[in-house]
């Protein structure tokens, strides 16, 4: 998983119209990773902010030992995507 796989997740989201992109972030010293959900109006600028703001590695350029996205998906429901990004 890496940058390039974070961009085509959001490229083939627009192509298919979908609603929503979520985005799962590990951050040191949480016992849970967040969802950023970014509605479908925000996929450019968002994309825009994750490519300026992560490494290839997806890890934070700024704290890179303490926040990184571990997962993302797309989908038209935020079930769909919760479905996707959170395993019990």
């Amino acid at each position: 998983m890496n940058l390039k796989n974070l961009e085509n997740c959001f490229i083939n989201a627009n192509k298919q119209n979908k609603k929503y992109v979520g985005v799962l972030i590990g951050m040191y010293g949480f016992d849970y990773p967040e969802i950023i959900i970014n509605p479908n109006e925000n996929f450019n600028k968002k994309l825009d902010y994750y490519k300026n703001a992560y490494n290839y590695n997806l890890t934070l350029k700024n704290a890179p030992d303490k926040i990184k996205i571990i997962g993302f998906s797309y989908g038209d429901t935020l079930k769909d995507i919760e479905n996707d990004l959170v395993k019990k």
